[in-house]
């Protein structure tokens, strides 16, 4: 267990909470965002989509079942800090191998335990997102001045995260299939293991490249698809160096698929705007209609920023949309094969209702690889 002091999460607002510190005892910045998610704390916190963020769990108690290699979504812990209202220090679960709390202490990643969280997402919740800064109780700054450091902390409007986070060299997954797969060139804006490994069980091999690879590179690997990944920051700071990339690939008639920021860049490729939301979509209970199929699904999500639905040019059709608050969920150009949606059909955690997305995109394949044959 880690050594235990009381901390401060202070607010660009104004507003404050108390708290005992733990995890590693080190300051954090960041974005302060909630998740309604009752499970899937290790992939929330190794999802490189929270680059920049600290992460409030509204579900009680955090930690029973400990953390495992197996439940990584990339290598390393990439939110800023974590916020609970009680800290569960003894894991029951057979695949532990550690607590949450020696994890976050081998990560330096700290944990503000015995807040009031009920009270933080209300704070949140009526103000909106806001930066805050997460500092030991002992601190030698006065709590006016913690407010005005965490006033000039950088919003997150601007921020072009994905660059932090993708790969630095391609790489390779292959396919589970013992014949010729398909071939998938992914751009990496922060993508997450359970992608990989849903594309891999359905007879995908992929190369993942880095956020800013040209149009041309991607050509010469002659891919069959192209998938844009999920990622974190402010979507039209990232598309400034990716939307002229994404738009010489879709005049290729190659299937595109694009999840979450991956969603917002293809759209701005498409000449959409995004703007930041008041209040993001974050947890793996969002009810989502496919207005395609008239069906509901309920999906996971993470993000703070939409598409402008008043700025879609005419050649793209809405396929789907939230039923908490109307926004975009899913969009696809009428006359080629590029789709996306905003929430994460790979859901890990959460429901698996989307998954057919994958499939979706697999046929997408198939069809441009026997038009290409013939």
């Amino acid at each position: 267990m880690g050594g235990t002091t009381e901390g401060l999460l202070v607010l660009s607002n104004g507003r404050f909470f108390r708290g005992k510190l733990r995890g590693a005892p080190v300051e954090a910045t960041g974005e302060v965002i909630f998740n309604t998610s009752m499970t899937g704390y290790q992939e929330i916190l190794t999802d490189p989509s929270y680059t920049g963020q600290i992460v409030t769990m509204t579900y009680p108690q955090i930690g029973n079942y400990g953390v495992n290699a197996d439940d990584m979504e990339s290598k390393s812990i990439h939110a800023s800090a974590l916020i609970v209202c009680e800290l569960s220090h003894m894991s029951s679960n057979w695949r532990a191998t550690q607590s949450l709390d020696e994890w976050l202490i081998k990560h330096r990643i700290p944990v503000l335990e015995g807040v009031d969280t009920r009270s933080l997402v209300k704070a949140i919740r009526s103000g909106g997102e806001c930066s805050g800064l997460l500092v030991p109780s002992d601190s030698l700054h006065t709590l006016d001045e913690l407010r005005e450091e965490a006033l000039d902390l950088p919003s997150m409007v601007g921020q072009n995260l994905a660059r932090q986070v993708s790969t630095r060299e391609s790489y390779f997954w292959p396919s589970e299939e013992e014949t010729k797969p398909i071939t998938v060139i992914a751009y990496d804006f922060g993508i997450k293991y359970n992608i990989l490994r849903i594309m891999n069980s359905l007879g995908i091999s992929v190369t993942v490249v880095p956020w800013n690879t040209s149009a041309e590179e991607v050509l010469e690997m002659n891919p069959e698809g192209i998938f844009l990944s999920n990622g974190p920051g402010d979507p039209a700071a990232t598309g400034k160096y990716a939307i002229k990339i994404i738009q010489k690939l879709i005049k290729e008639n190659i299937p595109i698929f694009g999840i979450c920021l991956g969603h917002q860049i293809l759209a701005l490729a498409l000449n959409a705007k995004t703007k930041k939301m008041k209040l993001g979509h974050r947890g793996a209970n969002h009810p989502v209609k496919n207005l395609l199929n008239k069906k509901v699904e309920i999906t996971s999500q993470n993000h703070g920023f939409e598409i402008l639905k008043e700025s879609l040019p005419k050649n793209v059709e809405i396929t789907h949309k939230s039923l908490f608050d109307n926004c975009i969920e899913g969009i696809k150009l009428k006359n080629k094969p590029v789709f996306s949606v905003q929430y994460h059909p790979e859901s890990n955690p959460g429901p698996q209702d989307s998954v057919y997305l994958f499939k979706q995109f697999i046929n997408e394949v198939k069809k441009y690889v026997k038009k290409k044959r013939y």
